[in-house]
């Protein structure tokens, strides 16, 4: 069995610079993460009824990388969560496309068997890899910085002090970045404390 890959966050970060080069070389915020998957990668999705119930995951890949499988309640109803389980599979397939290809499963039972077979820190570095990869693919540095000194100077603008009012004023901006990258405001937080952007304000 091929072996989960330990890359580091920049390895990460170069990869998903490179994804969005060749996917997204508009710089179009929202990503637009599931035309890239299902005309670029031509990979299917498919809703699957209480996946997240009775599987506790949100999606998976097949082993062909021909089709990602997505919680149906996720499909339907939260989409910042379907943009990032789709963002988070296709970091697997392009951080561990050896590693699905030499484990052949096509139901989600096969797939639980498959991570069921690997270590627990094995399993742990697959997932923040793919996790990883689905905050810098999503929000793409550059793009952040651009959309948080907009809303810095949106927040001052109306005449709230970033030092005097620091919890409640980056609540309202990670709240406006999230509706822009469409993502949840908690994988904005870790984004910009990650890139130290947040921290810069402080000084």
């Amino acid at each position: 069995m091929a072996e989960v890959p330990h890359y580091s966050y920049e390895d990460l970060r170069k990869k998903a610079d490179d994804f969005l080069r060749t996917y997204n070389p508009s710089g179009t915020i929202p990503v637009p993460i599931e035309e890239i998957v299902e005309f670029d990668f031509n990979i299917n999705i498919i809703p699957v009824l209480a996946l997240q119930r009775e599987f506790e995951v949100e999606g998976f890949t097949s082993s062909d990388l021909k089709n990602i499988y997505v919680d149906e309640y996720v499909y339907t109803d939260h989409p910042n969560r379907y943009r990032f389980t789709l963002a988070h599979e296709i970091g697997h397939i392009v951080l561990h496309k050896n590693l699905y290809r030499t484990n052949r499963f096509s139901s989600i039972a096969k797939w639980k068997e498959f991570i069921n077979s690997i270590t627990e820190e094995e399993y742990g570095w697959l997932e923040y890899q793919g996790y990883a990869f689905a905050c810098l693919v999503l929000i793409p540095r550059e793009s952040l910085i651009k959309h948080t000194n907009e809303w810095v100077k949106r927040i001052k603008g109306k005449g709230v002090s970033l030092k005097q009012n620091w919890d409640f004023a980056w609540e309202l901006i990670t709240a406006h970045l999230g509706k822009a990258f469409q993502v949840s405001s908690s994988v904005i937080e870790k984004r910009l404390d990650k890139d130290g952007i947040k921290e810069n304000y402080r000084r």
